[in-house]
């Protein structure tokens, strides 16, 4: 499987690393990149062997097979219906863009006619497959997420001393105010109830050093309660390790034959 990638920040250096040098993608391998800023994509390229590319259209006329966005929602807004019209199955890491009813429906609209892929990786969270068995008959009732990060994870948490809740609303509502942050209530609400009735707490908290998801669902299933403590990438507090991972596991399920969940 031939990779083109887009977006070169922590995530996107993470997957050259583990797939183009650890062999950890089998017969798989990131073939060309784009960067904003061309010289990152040129010393990238030289490091782990690809191609980089000047703009996304010329990606896009290569021959890759699947294109990874792992940039930031503005970067998926402005490339993702491109690469899923010019025929390219894609792995959208910033699922936030989702929570636009009207992309969403226009991407789904452009994988029928183009017979091409969105893969949504589960991000820093679990408990997905439960959501989803429960939605299938109608048995979900409620779900509701409270995110705790420490202070410098978060743009409006930098001054805060003591734990203070920043946000508490919607999903629909939590993306537009923390676009690069709570990525993690979208996936939920798009394997749930949708964005507008899935709640989202999110506190600031300098008393823990890592980033902690609290997950609660309720419905004619049960009751779900999942707590998940990630830990950071070493270089930027602001991404979950596990979403990086959680974009590479989506990679090695892509063509097993047998799939879970």
């Amino acid at each position: 499987m031939k990779l083109g990638l887009i977006g070169c920040g922590n995530i996107g250096k993470f997957l050259l690393q583990a797939i183009n040098n650890d062999g950890l993608l089998p017969g798989g391998r990131i073939v060309a990149i784009y960067a904003r800023r061309e010289e990152v994509a040129a010393q990238l390229a030289e490091e782990f062997r690809t191609q980089p590319y000047r703009d996304v259209d010329e990606l896009l006329k290569s021959d890759v097979d699947l294109v990874i966005e792992a940039a930031t929602i503005e970067a998926a807004e402005e490339y993702a219906l491109k690469v899923l019209k010019s025929g390219k199955d894609l792995l959208l890491s910033s699922i936030g863009v989702m929570a636009n009813s009207a992309f969403e429906e226009q991407s789904n609209q452009i994988c029928k006619l183009n017979n091409v892929n969105i893969l949504l990786p589960s991000g820093a969270i679990g408990g997905l497959d439960v959501l989803k068995s429960a939605k299938a008959v109608n048995g979900l009732e409620s779900v509701c997420i409270t995110t705790r990060k420490p202070p410098n994870a978060l743009p409006a948490g930098s001054s805060v001393t003591e734990e203070t809740v920043l946000f508490e609303g919607t999903a629909a509502e939590a993306i537009k105010q923390f676009p690069r942050n709570i990525n993690v209530a979208i996936v939920l609400s798009m394997a749930g109830l949708g964005s507008e009735k899935t709640k989202v707490k999110i506190i600031a908290d300098p008393n823990v050093l890592k980033n902690n998801h609290l997950i609660e669902a309720s419905g004619s299933f049960g009751k779900l309660k999942l707590e998940v403590e990630n830990d950071p990438m070493p270089n930027n507090p602001k991404t979950s390790y596990l979403a990086a991972l959680s974009v590479l596991a989506t990679l090695q399920n892509k063509e097993k034959s047998v799939q879970i969940g």
